[in-house]
């Protein structure tokens, strides 16, 4: 099977443009034949840091802006993963739509939330497109073990993780080297392949973000399920990336079960224990 992803470049605010971009990615998914095809984080509306433009931009999951997502997927083929931010009552989330066919399959907001005024989801679902379980996590949610493995225990082959980088210049190597380390132990640990997934800035003024300067390289890449890398993109230009992946590969099993999941069945006592201990 075929997965894809679009390291195109979001620009705040400009949902017109945006959605003119997801069509564009749709279309190249379809003609590489990608039967999954991811785009960035908050995608539809921008990743802006602060709470006044982010809510500018936002909106709900059944508003006029997200039928006319949907009705964009329905001219295409392949399962569509895109991020916005949402408008859930008075609440702000930071969320990724899954939509195919001109349907609406579901909704995943970030668990890990960076910004402060972003609510924090709680939970993880799993679709499934021709035998193939997959889930959703979103940039800093690959970090942390369990999501992860809460999306692998619940049958999903390969996790897509759309993000959105703009990291200071002086922190930049550091955060490349962690980011890959993260997303090669996720991989690795649960025998899933990883997506990540990420944006380029281009024009730091479409960009959103406005307390500090930075530079938004890219580097999205799929992993395998040891921890390697079958496709990158290129680093500070906007790319279309495809990978063929096995969605009847076998997890390690040595244990009997995923390593991830014989972990938490042996440790997590001992865990919640210690936790105990020191009053947390």
């Amino acid at each position: 099977m075929k997965i894809a992803h679009c390291q195109f470049e979001p620009w705040v605010g400009d949902f017109e443009h945006n959605l003119a971009r997801f069509e564009e990615g749709l279309k190249r998914a379809d003609a590489e034949g990608a039967k999954i095809v991811s785009f960035p984080e908050c995608f539809f509306t921008g990743y802006p840091d602060t709470e006044e433009l982010a809510r500018k931009g936002a909106f709900a999951a059944d508003s006029p802006q997200m039928q006319r997502i949907r009705d964009i997927t329905a001219r295409h083929a392949a399962v569509a993963i895109a991020g916005f931010n949402e408008l859930r009552g008075s609440d702000l989330y930071n969320t990724v739509v899954v939509a195919h066919h001109g349907q609406k399959l579901g909704l995943y907001s970030k668990c890990a939330a960076y910004m402060k005024f972003h609510k924090q989801g709680r939970d993880f679902p799993v679709w499934e497109i021709d035998g193939l379980k997959f889930g959703v996590l979103i940039c800093a949610d690959g970090g942390y073990i369990e999501p992860a493995r809460i999306l692998a225990l619940k049958g999903a082959r390969v996790i897509f993780a759309p993000h959105f980088n703009y990291i200071g210049d002086k922190g930049l190597i550091s955060h490349f080297m962690k980011v890959r380390a993260d997303h090669a132990a996720r991989a690795n640990e649960n025998s899933v392949y990883f997506v990540r997934g990420n944006n380029v800035v281009l024009d730091p003024a479409k960009s959103g973000i406005t307390k500090n300067p930075g530079i938004g390289y890219g580097d999205s890449y799929v992993m395998d399920p040891h921890g390697e890398i079958l496709v990158q993109s290129r680093r500070h230009q906007e790319d279309f990336i495809t990978a063929e992946i096995d969605p009847n590969h076998k997890q390690d099993t040595a244990w009997g079960l995923s390593k991830s999941a014989w972990s938490f069945r042996e440790f997590a006592p001992f865990v919640t224990e210690a936790v105990k201990k020191r009053g947390l």
